[in-house]
């Protein structure tokens, strides 16, 4: 009876085993290929792929030198963000063009990886491939991996924020004045904070839109894209789609993710301590915030501009 017992638990370990190793392992983002020449030229090839693949370009964004973002969407990625609570994060993807050394590499946010980071009702899986046939796919990069299960749960560390811990903005009268609010100062450039895209979510009253970051004069260089993608995204392939970052309105109230898990998760082996690290950018997500808070029309509590 104990050499049963002995050879069941051996075999149930070996079987639960089994299936954690083979649990779909995720990365947030997929090298398409890489090119050669003049950065403009790929992009507007790239645009051109996306756009004969049936994908609508919302919008392209140049963070810094030698690299710009082509954000997309399509309609049926519009209803399956209708679909989920916040799921307006999800209705977009983003395709970089990205100067590194001589070459140039064209990657792309993995739609499945952000799918269950934004816990949306279906995995994008049709989406992945549309892009894979428009686009192309070396590999995928930018984490040793993470099951969906973990990326449904995922935050940091402990006492760090989850997906369904954004910070509130500002509030507002309706749906339509928060939506008015935010254009009206994304159009003045309010705090360092540009307008890169807006997509409406069909059926709700729900807006996402993909800002710029760039420090004003008397800004934080805290807030700043480039600042920010400066210290986090060295290695060799980069992930530049990463940005822009978001801005979503939900009914009469103004959200964005905090900085503790949207950073986080573009770049979830980044180390908490040493060179490179998010020890250097520690006064980012609460200068994210103050940023996104004036963007949207709500008010900073400090003296953040003086």
């Amino acid at each position: 009876m104990k050499a049963a017992k002995s050879i069941f638990w051996t075999l149930l370990f070996w079987v639960t085993v089994s299936a954690v190793n083979a649990a779909e392992q995720l990365k947030p983002f997929t090298l398409a290929y890489t090119s050669k020449g003049d950065i403009k030229t790929v992009v507007d090839e790239v645009t051109g792929k996306l756009s004969a693949a049936g994908f609508q370009v919302v919008g392209r964004y140049s963070p810094f030198a030698d690299a710009t973002v082509v954000v997309i969407t399509t309609d049926e990625l519009k209803q399956i963000a209708s679909k989920s609570e916040f799921g307006g994060y999800g209705a977009v993807q983003r395709v970089s063009v990205t100067k590194v050394k001589d070459e140039l590499q064209v990657a792309y946010t993995n739609p499945p990886y952000w799918a269950n980071a934004f816990r949306m009702a279906d995995d994008l899986k049709g989406v992945h491939a549309a892009l894979q046939k428009a686009l192309g796919r070396t590999e995928d990069f930018g984490a040793k991996g993470l099951t969906p299960a973990k990326l449904r749960k995922y935050h940091y560390l402990f006492g760090m924020e989850y997906f369904d811990e954004p910070s509130i903005l500002s509030e507002h009268k309706s749906y339509e004045e928060a939506v008015k609010s935010v254009e009206q100062n994304l159009a003045k450039n309010t705090a360092g904070v540009s307008k890169v895209y807006r997509v409406d979510v069909p059926g709700k009253k729900e807006t996402v839109f993909g800002v710029g970051m760039k420090r004003p004069p008397k800004g934080d260089k805290y807030m700043d894209d480039e600042f920010i993608m400066s210290v986090i995204d060295f290695k060799d392939l980069r992930s530049t789609a990463h940005l822009p970052y978001e801005i979503l309105v939900s009914g009469n109230k103004v959200y964005s993710l905090y900085a503790r898990f949207r950073i986080a998760v573009s770049f979830p082996d980044l180390p908490m301590m040493g060179d490179g690290s998010f020890m250097n950018i520690m006064e980012t997500p609460e200068a994210v915030r103050r940023a996104l808070t004036m963007a949207s029309g709500g008010k900073v509590n400090d003296n953040y501009w003086e």
